[in-house]
C-alpha cells in the first residue's frame, strides 16, 4: 500500500513541476515586413540608408520577451541619402575592406543573452557580430503586439573598422568619421 501511495505522490510531484515550467515560444521574424536602417556620422555630415534582414526570431514565455536573433544581409547595405555616382562610390565602400569587407563577412548577427522588463519595454543585452567579431552590446527594446523595436549605437571600431577614425589616425581634420553608427531595427513577426 505504502508503494502505491509512494508512487501516486511520485506521479504527481512530476506532473505539477512539468505544468510549473512553460515553454519558451518562438517567434519568426517576417523579413520582408521588417526594417534595419543605419545612420553614419562624419565631421562634415552624416550618411544613413538600410540593411535587410536575412532570418530572425524573438523567443517569448507568454508575452515576456526572453531572448532571440536576428541575421543581416551585410551585402544588401544601402545608402538611401545619395543618388547616381555619389551612392555608387559609398554603397561600394561600405562594402569594402575598409569597412564591412562582405566578400569575407556577408551577414552580421546580434543575439540577445539576457532581456529584462515589463510592460513591453525591455533592457537587451546582446552579442553583435561583425566581421567575426563578437562584442556585447545594450539598448532598450520596445515590443507592442507582433513587433519590437531597438535604437542600438555601436562603436565600429571594436569591430575592426579604423577607416577615417579620428580615434586611430592623426590629421584627418574634415574627413575624419565618428566611430559610433546608429541602428534602427523594427520587427515584425
Amino acid at each position: 500500500m505504502k508503494t502505491k501511495h509512494l508512487k501516486i505522490t511520485t506521479i504527481l510531484v512530476l506532473a505539477f513541476s512539468f505544468m510549473s515550467f512553460t515553454a519558451l515560444v518562438e517567434k519568426t521574424v517576417n523579413v520582408d515586413q521588417s526594417k534595419v536602417t543605419w545612420k553614419g556620422y562624419k565631421v562634415t555630415g552624416e550618411h544613413e540608408g538600410t540593411i535587410n534582414l536575412k532570418s530572425g526570431s524573438l523567443q517569448f514565455d507568454g508575452t515576456t520577451l526572453k531572448g532571440g536573433s536576428f541575421t543581416m544581409d551585410m551585402t544588401s547595405i544601402n545608402t538611401t541619402d545619395l543618388e547616381g555616382e555619389y551612392k555608387g562610390k559609398l554603397d561600394g565602400h561600405l562594402k569594402s575592406a575598409d569597412f564591412f569587407g562582405i566578400e569575407k563577412h556577408p551577414t552580421a548577427t546580434l543575439k540577445i543573452t539576457n532581456a529584462k522588463g515589463s510592460n513591453g519595454k525591455y533592457s537587451v543585452k546582446a552579442d553583435l557580430t561583425i566581421k567575426e567579431i563578437t562584442q556585447p552590446v545594450e539598448f532598450t527594446m520596445y515590443v507592442k503586439e507582433n513587433s519590437a523595436t531597438a535604437f542600438v549605437k555601436i562603436d565600429r571600431t571594436k569591430f575592426d573598422i579604423k577607416y577615417g577614425s579620428a580615434s586611430f589616425f592623426d590629421n584627418l581634420k574634415d574627413k575624419a568619421i565618428y566611430d559610433e553608427f546608429d541602428l534602427n531595427v523594427n520587427l515584425k513577426f
